[in-house]
């Protein structure tokens, strides 16, 4: 298991915890009144921390490298998963993964980020940032769930949209922009979930839904902290303030109404137990696509659109 900087006071009382149960001592009685006060005290330990986590912390764990990400979920809570290949224009994008499945009864087209847990599958996912022809294999599988009537789900986990020459050249902006165009008149239910990182136009590239969650320990903006610091005061040693400023939070964005939920996660994060993690986001999924299929076409279409209108903040000076 990794562990994040702010978790150091549980690293130590855990390694004292295995110290001690690897003590050859016949007697038990010695050992387990002491093993069972350290474990008392790591979950007392563990529940003060993330119970004050910071905007900081959450993006960290956002990007915990053990998180689950799109396949985990979707080989944990659907079933006959097919995957669908290539965008028909260039290539095959493996940042953005995608195929049918079946959620309980419900046929669903699945689609979302896939980053890789070793140096050769990070390479290989482009550590999830997607090209155009992610966003275009993604646009084509929605346009085929619209076709059939199926819903659509999406899953966010990306540090952004690949920013490449060779991207830009392929027309990175305009294949962002087409999705969103599109999502907004599909005549299916879309259910988009953060699952991890949601930066910028990379994330919301496929993430315009009839109802949008953030998982508790994840983050959703236009601009990582990182970026934003390095642009304000020029180096990135300002990144906990912008994580702050930033509002990116699953729970400052609930405040917002950017969101319509947050997804609870297992005390100490989603990557401690993937399983709990995954029945949470289970059952918010089920409860979603139960108000959304009982929408009509043109229901669903005018409520996605005024969900998005109705965001932001404006002043009127009255000039």
């Amino acid at each position: 298991m990794n562990y994040l900087d702010f978790e150091k006071p549980i690293i130590e009382l855990e390694k004292k915890i295995n110290e001690l149960s690897e003590l050859n001592i016949s007697d038990d009685n010695i050992l387990t009144p002491e093993i069972k006060r350290l474990r008392e005290r790591v979950e007392e330990l563990r529940s003060s921390i993330f119970s004050n986590l910071t905007h900081w912390q959450r993006v960290q764990l956002a990007r915990h490298p053990d998180r689950p990400y799109t396949f985990d979920y979707i080989y944990k809570i659907m079933d006959n998963f097919i995957e669908l290949h290539g965008d028909r224009f260039y290539s095959d994008d493996k940042a953005i993964v995608g195929g049918l499945a079946m959620f309980g009864e419900t046929p669903v087209m699945v689609i979302g980020h896939q980053k890789g847990r070793d140096t050769k599958s990070r390479q290989y996912r482009n550590f999830g940032m997607p090209n155009p022809d992610g966003y275009r294999k993604a646009l084509r599988l929605m346009k085929t769930a619209e076709k059939f009537g199926i819903p659509v789900i999406t899953m966010l986990d990306t540090p952004g949209a690949y920013p490449g020459l060779e991207a830009e050249e392929r027309g990175q902006a305009e294949a962002i922009a087409r999705n969103l165009r599109e999502m907004a008149l599909l005549n299916v239910p879309i259910v988009t979930v953060v699952i991890g990182e949601g930066a910028s136009g990379g994330a919301l590239g496929i993430g315009m839904g009839n109802e949008v969650y953030m998982m508790e320990n994840t983050w959703y903006s236009v601009i990582s902290p990182e970026s934003c610091s390095s642009i304000l005061w020029k180096n990135w040693d300002y990144k906990e303030q912008a994580a702050r400023a930033l509002k990116l939070s699953a729970q400052d964005l609930l405040k917002l109404k950017v969101i319509d939920g947050i997804i609870e996660e297992p005390l100490g994060g989603a990557h401690r137990d993937g399983t709990a993690a995954a029945k949470a986001l289970e059952k918010t999924l089920a409860e979603s696509l139960k108000r959304l299929c009982a929408m009509s076409p043109d229901e669903l279409k005018n409520q996605r659109i005024e969900k998005y209108c109705r965001m932001g903040a404006w002043l009127d000076s009255g000039a």
